[in-house]
């Protein structure tokens, strides 16, 4: 199968974080792998998680705190962070400015699969 994306599916989340799915369960009905671009506003953080699959985050802009049993990483534009499924993570934007991101993850996003913590 071969498409052309120009429509993410809007993917709702509390918070006020906007994520676009162009590939994954929602959009394309893959589950081998999903990418979403994501921006996240001041201030934002979600629940600590232990998910299933890999996930690689690029930061375009802004930069996002990711914290996770060993400590805590400030990703940057331009930098990236690889999360290996099983690990014990939590992503927040505690900046004053907009974080934009990219997110891919093996096998796909789902909530179910990223057991987030209550």
């Amino acid at each position: 199968m071969i498409e052309k994306i120009t429509d993410p599916t809007q993917i709702p989340v509390p918070g006020g974080k906007r994520i676009e799915e162009y590939v994954g369960r929602v959009r394309t009905g893959t589950a081998s792998m999903s990418v979403a671009h994501m921006v996240a506003p001041p201030g934002w953080n979600e629940p600590f998680q232990r998910p299933d699959f890999d996930e690689v985050t690029i930061v375009v802009r802004g930069t996002i705190r990711v914290e996770h049993e060993g400590g805590t990483l400030d990703v940057g534009a331009g930098e990236t962070v690889f999360a290996g499924a099983g690990e014990r993570i939590r992503y927040g934007n505690p900046f004053d400015e907009e974080a934009e991101y990219w997110a891919v993850c093996a096998p796909a996003f789902s909530p179910e699969a990223a057991h987030r913590e209550a």
